[in-house]
């Protein structure tokens, strides 16, 4: 219940909480501001329209929605993908195998 409150309220704070996949938080952030400022511009000072501008604030509308549906992936692909566990493709690093060479000593053996 928290999960899904915060998903609705500020997605990107409940994707970087609750999902493994941190770096999603600051593109769901774009969107989840955009939105605000596109429902604060529509309301208070009319848009690009005089009066409401109800085109902006359902836009502004349209972009939350977008953040929180991204948010809600973003959450079942990271319970689904067992971040906790450590077996994850999504959130475990790329390290290099104990018989890798350095590529750097490739370079300094090429000079």
């Amino acid at each position: 219940m928290k999960a899904a409150l915060l998903t609705l309220l500020t997605p990107p704070l409940a994707a970087c909480r609750y999902g493994c996949a941190g770096c999603c938080a600051a593109p769901i952030g774009v969107f989840w501001l955009t939105g605000i400022i596109s429902i604060l511009y529509g309301a208070i000072w009319g848009g690009p329209a005089e009066g409401t501008g109800w085109q902006t604030v359902l836009l502004g509308l349209g972009l939350w929605g977008i953040a929180s549906l991204w948010a809600t992936l973003t959450i079942r692909g990271a319970d689904e993908d067992k971040c906790a566990e450590g077996t994850s493709t999504l959130c475990n690093k790329i390290l290099p195998a104990a018989a890798e060479s350095d590529p750097f000593d490739e370079v300094r053996k090429a000079r």
